[in-house]
C-alpha cells in the first residue's frame, strides 16, 4: 500500500502563520461546535446498520486500516516479529484475508519490524518526539523522529505539546510539527508519512479539537490522529466526526487530502464499522482507503478476524482461533 505522496508543495498559509496573534485569530475564528449537536449526530450515525452483503466488504477493509500496535515497555524483538508475522497474514487458514496496513512500534524496534516485513507492502510507524507525553527539547524530539526515519521507518507518529496548546501558544505547536516534518525527509528526496497525533482526551473541548486539526494540517500533517492510547477518553465517534469535518472542508479550501486515525478503545468490529458509517457519510467516499483513514488499534484486529470467520463459516470459531498479541 502507497504512502500518500509528501512531497508535494503545501498550501500556503504564511498570512496566517506569520505571528502567534494572526494564528490565534484564524484558529478563533473557526466555527464553533455544538457539543450537544456533535453528541447527537454522531450517536445518530451510530446506529446505521451494514447489511450482510457488505458487511463483509466493510470487515475486509476495516482490516486493511489497522495499525497493528504494540506500545509497551515489555516489547521485545520477538514479539515484534510475532506482530509483523500477524499484519502480513492476519488469518493463516484464510489466504483471501487482506493484511493490515502497518505495523506500529516504538523507534528502536523499527529495524526488527523492517526486517520481518520484508517487501510485503505492509507498512512501518514508529511513535516519536517523547511519545506519549511530548515532555522533551526539539532537540530531542527531532533527534528521536530522525533516529526513526533513518531506521528505515514508513511513518511517523509524532505528539504535540498539549501543554503549548492549551495555554494558547499555537505558533510553537505549529513551528514544531513543521520542523518535524522536515526532520521526516530521507536522503533520496522522499519523506516519511506524518501522522499529528493530539491526545484529545486532554484537549478539553471539541472547539480545541477543530482548532488542533486545522493547525496540524496547516502544518503539513498527513494525517491526523486522535490519541496516544494511553489517555482515556481515547478516540470517540463525536471526536473523529469532528476532525473528519475538519479534514473534508481543508480539501475543499485547499485541494489537498488528509488522513484521519482514531486510537484507542477501537476494540470490536462493531465499533469499527461505526467509524466507517462515519468516515462515508461526514468526509465522503474518497476517505475509505488505508491511505487515508486508519485504526489504531492492538486488539480490533482478533475482533475482525472472528466475524470475519463468522460470516463464511455461520459459526464463531473456538478462543483460539485467534492469537493474542
Amino acid at each position: 500500500m502507497a504512502a500518500p505522496d509528501t512531497t508535494l508543495d503545501l498550501p500556503d498559509f504564511s498570512d496566517v502563520t506569520s505571528t502567534d496573534a494572526a494564528l490565534r485569530r484564524f484558529l478563533h475564528g473557526l466555527p464553533g461546535v455544538d457539543k450537544v449537536g456533535a453528541d447527537a449526530r454522531a450517536a445518530s450515525l451510530g446506529t446505521r446498520s451494514i447489511k450482510t452483503s457488505a458487511k463483509e466488504f466493510a470487515i475486509d477493509l476495516a482490516i486493511r486500516m489497522v495499525d497493528l500496535t504494540t506500545l509497551e515497555g515489555q516489547d521485545t524483538p520477538g514479539k515484534v516479529a510475532a506482530l509483523a508475522a500477524k499484519a502480513m497474514r492476519p488469518d493463516p487458514t484464510d489466504r483471501t484475508c487482506p493484511p493490515t496496513a502497518a505495523v506500529c512500534v516504538y523507534p528502536d524496534l523499527v529495524p526488527t519490524a523492517k526486517a520481518a516485513l520484508g517487501d510485503s507492502g505492509v507498512q512501518v510507524a514508529a511513535v516519536a518526539t517523547a511519545f506519549p507525553s511530548g515532555r522533551a527539547s526539539m532537540a530531542v524530539k527531532l533527534a528521536d523522529t530522525r533516529d526513526a526515519v533513518a531506521a528505515g521507518a514508513d511513518e511517523i507518529d509524532m505528539v504535540i505539546d498539549r501543554g503549548a496548546f492549551l495555554t494558547g501558544r499555537y505558533l510553537q505547536v505549529f513551528e514544531e510539527i513543521e520542523a518535524v516534518r522536515a526532520a521526516c525527509a530521507r536522503p533520496d528526496g522522499t519523506a516519511a508519512h506524518l501522522k499529528v497525533i493530539f491526545e484529545t482526551g486532554e484537549l478539553q473541548t471539541y472547539d480545541n479539537v477543530r482548532r488542533a486539526s486545522w493547525l496540524a494540517m496547516m502544518a503539513g500533517a498527513d494525517f491526523i490522529k486522535t490519541s496516544t492510547g494511553k489517555v482515556q477518553p481515547a478516540a470517540t465517534p463525536p471526536v473523529t466526526m469532528i476532525m473528519l469535518e475538519a479534514v473534508r472542508d481543508f480539501r475543499e479550501q485547499t485541494g489537498r487530502m488528509i488522513g484521519v486515525k482514531p486510537a484507542g478503545g477501537i476494540r470490536t468490529s462493531k465499533d469499527a464499522l461505526k467509524y466507517l458509517v462515519l468516515v462515508n457519510e461526514v468526509a465522503g467516499p474518497d476517505w475509505l482507503s488505508p491511505q487515508w483513514f486508519r485504526f489504531g488499534a492492538s486488539t480490533l484486529l482478533n475482533d475482525l478476524l472472528m466475524q470475519r470467520s463468522k460470516l463464511r463459516t455461520g459459526h464463531y470459531s473456538g478462543p483460539d482461533y485467534v492469537t493474542l498479541d
